[in-house]
């Protein structure tokens, strides 16, 4: 289902004619101002590409999504001692009362949470889109943590939430118990590197954490490490929120939309996607909302750096309202004179 539409319908950015028009039109604002832009001019040029268009690049209805969801991982205690409640979590974003939601309405992204299966009732409320799979995934330790036809649901709905946006850009970011783990996981065993320098939260992480944490991971690579397909591994190891957010990326890439990755979770929807569709990575970039040593490990596997490290250390999805007026910054730079704007 994804694999097809993946593949038959993402379009390479890769176009040798317009980058060289794009890098000429950098030249021009670099030779006006003395000076070099940084990284904003690569930013820049795949703003371009992205829209195929040498023209300022058009940034319509920037939206910020945040797909929740809980993983039967979380029984196992390998997030330690959560502060809150996925649900709660999510009533707090809803009421504005969190960082995320304040910088998302000060920089005009419109903010909506998506429960792709949060273990508790949520009841209906505006910007709550309900998406919920099961009331949570299974514990992947002791067997799949969703079956194949609930990753294909869940990635299904994420392609129904694209399908329904408008606009240029979206952000994406994955919450929940036991997320970062279940992440950590996938990552693993898409990829092939050690569990480890993926699991690791940093020195604050309370004693023997780690190493417990390191067991119950390995177990469930152990008993899943015999699958190849990447959607069998989702749906072997991963959660709801990320089988949606593939289908978002899916979706979105599709219609030439920047893509704004933030956080383990998303990371491991991008990874997920771009095995399906390797073109997908074309249109994604990558932010951070914390200073974890996990999440370097992450973004390291997706080839790219993140827009910004501020060194903030907060919910998943933080990052990318920071990294938003880089992206305008960008785009500027691509303006004219009779943009009225520069």
């Amino acid at each position: 289902m994804a694999a097809a539409a993946g593949t038959g319908l993402i379009p390479p950015t890769a176009n040798a004619a317009l980058e060289a028009a794009l890098d000429e039109k950098l030249e021009s604002r670099r030779k006006a101002s003395g000076g070099s832009f940084g990284e904003l001019e690569p930013l820049a040029v795949r703003l371009g590409l992205i829209q195929n268009s040498a023209k300022k690049p058009r940034l319509q209805s920037p939206r910020i999504i945040v797909f929740a969801a809980d993983h039967g991982l979380a029984v196992e205690n390998v997030d330690g001692n959560h502060p809150r409640s996925t649900a709660a979590t999510v009533l707090a974003l809803l009421a504005g009362r969190l960082p995320l939601s304040v910088l998302a309405r000060l920089h005009g992204l419109d903010l909506a949470v998506v429960d792709s299966g949060v273990a508790e009732p949520l009841s209906p409320q505006p910007c709550l889109l309900a998406r919920k799979i099961a009331h949570g995934s299974r514990d992947s330790r002791a067997g799949a943590a969703m079956t194949t036809a609930q990753a294909h649901a869940a990635m299904r709905a994420g392609m129904e939430i694209g399908d329904l946006l408008g606009g240029s850009v979206v952000a994406c970011a994955g919450i929940g118990q036991g997320a970062a783990q279940s992440a950590a996981l996938l990552l693993s065993c898409l990829s092939g590197v050690p569990l480890r320098p993926l699991a690791d939260s940093g020195p604050d992480m309370p004693e023997g954490l780690l190493e417990h944490r390191l067991r119950v991971l390995q177990e469930a690579r152990n008993r899943h490490g015999h699958l190849e397909d990447p959607i069998e591994i989702l749906a072997a190891v991963g959660g709801f929120e990320i089988a949606m957010m593939t289908g978002l990326m899916l979706v979105a890439a599709s219609r030439r939309r920047l893509v704004i990755v933030d956080g383990m979770a998303a990371c491991a929807a991008f990874k997920v996607a771009a095995a399906i569709a390797p073109a997908v990575a074309d249109y994604c970039v990558l932010s951070r909302s914390n200073p974890q040593p996990g999440l370097d490990r992450a973004l390291a596997l997706s080839g790219q750096r993140a827009l910004l490290n501020l060194g903030v250390d907060s919910i998943d999805g933080t990052g990318a309202t920071l990294a938003w007026p880089l992206v305008r910054c960008a785009a500027a730079l691509l303006g004219d004179a009779s943009d009225g704007d520069e």
